[in-house]
């Protein structure tokens, strides 16, 4: 028997739940690309999506996931050879990596482990022991989706700052815009890169790349830039398809264009960052009770560096699988694998699962879904601690 026949509970780590509204106003025919309403929205969407990263800055479109925005940061101010920090607390720390060695960069890896954040002084000291400058520009995940760490953006600059270090802060918000806190100008960031499908609600197929002045004055020293990723015109089009380089993601705008006004009509991001915040506590409340006893562990131990938009659980294979696989089939809901988990007694991930906890969400589907992990706890005969749905309902009545 399976009672998952109802609506189901998309609770990955992205792409993340869609909210109806969003759907509908993609539900359309197809638009007139050159004059007309799509055209017209596109100043204030773009405005909105400033607000969104808190910058007054450059914002370029494309039709892309994350990894593409990955590839269109770094090629607008990265030539072959140029040396890049990349500061990794995760899987997603080194795919970046690995993109920018895929472009010719000289990619020198600061790695933290995956159970704690970026350290300012490590990045201080490599800093200060490159004197001539070198090291162009320093990567770094505010949210790594795979361990759910959340790293201080704004120490990472003051650290660069204390060092008088010349070089770029990039820093991937794909996994945190729109959940946790991000101040792209109050933090001194450079460049800041995202996508569509988690905190913006929207359909994977779209990303952006937010970019200072600084970083526009080391892109028009580039001795050459794809066409294709060259940021330029995408920021400042004479011409609407330049936006996109090309023809729009016409039902994707419309998507975002309704994500905006949800995001303005809920009061903003510091309304969107609290709502996230209060809703990872509950969280946190059950999965510490759960804790308290059997295998359960959550895999950043200091609150201050969980992400309000993803927790990564470690369970011991092969709970995570099984734990994973039963609340789809019973309940509805789909949690996510342990992305990048592996090690060498488990190859497979097998004893690890995320909870994805970002933009459309609200406080009945945090329940139903701590209910339904409760309820496969229970029934594949995990020990576990109790509490845990007491501790989340608390939280929430606290709001």
């Amino acid at each position: 028997m399976t009672l998952s026949f109802g609506r189901s509970y998309l609770a990955i780590p992205g792409p993340s739940v869609m909210p109806d509204r969003v759907l509908r106003a993609m539900h359309r025919p197809g638009p007139n690309i050159y004059e007309g309403a799509l055209v017209a929205m596109m100043p204030d969407l773009t405005q909105g999506l400033r607000d969104v990263a808190r910058t007054r800055h450059n914002v370029a479109i494309y039709i892309a996931n994350g990894h593409g925005a990955w590839e269109a940061a770094l090629s607008n101010v990265l030539a072959p050879g140029d040396r890049v920090l990349s500061l990794c607390t995760g899987r997603f720390g080194y795919g970046w990596s690995e993109m920018a060695e895929a472009l010719g960069g000289d990619v020198q890896v600061e790695d933290f482990g995956m159970r704690a954040p970026v350290d300012p002084d490590r990045v201080e000291a490599a800093l200060r022991a490159d004197p001539t400058g070198n090291i162009r520009a320093i990567l770094l995940t505010h949210v790594d989706t795979s361990t759910s760490i959340l790293n201080d953006v704004a120490s990472v600059r003051a650290a660069m700052d204390a060092a008088g270090h010349p070089a770029l802060l990039m820093v991937d918000c794909i996994a945190s815009m729109g959940c946790d806190r991000f101040e792209m100008d109050a933090w001194g960031v450079d460049v800041a890169v995202t996508a569509s499908q988690k905190g913006l609600m929207v359909p994977p197929g779209v990303a952006f790349v937010f970019f200072s002045d600084k970083a526009a004055q080391v892109r028009a020293g580039m001795p050459r830039v794809s066409r294709y990723w060259d940021w330029t015109d995408r920021a400042n089009p004479e011409l609407f398809y330049q936006f996109f380089g090309g023809t729009a993601p016409t039902h994707h705008l419309y998507g975002l264009r309704e994500a905006l006004d949800m995001i303005a009509e809920e009061g903003g991001m510091q309304a969107v960052w609290a709502r996230h915040a209060h809703l990872a506590r509950a969280i946190w409340a059950a999965f510490e009770a759960w804790s308290c006893d059997g295998p359960l562990e959550m895999n950043v131990a200091d609150r201050a560096h969980r992400s309000n938009a993803v927790t990564s659980l470690r369970i011991g294979a092969p709970h995570g699988t099984a734990l994973r696989r039963w609340t789809e089939d019973k309940t509805g809901v789909t949690l996510g694998i342990g992305l990048g988990m592996q090690t060498e007694d488990d190859p497979n991930a097998d004893g690890f699962f995320r909870l994805g906890h970002m933009g459309h969400l609200n406080a009945q589907m945090v329940m139903g879904a701590l209910s339904s992990i409760q309820s496969g706890l229970i029934a594949l005969d995990i020990p576990h601690g109790h509490g845990a749905l007491d501790a989340a309902a608390r939280e929430i009545a606290e709001a």
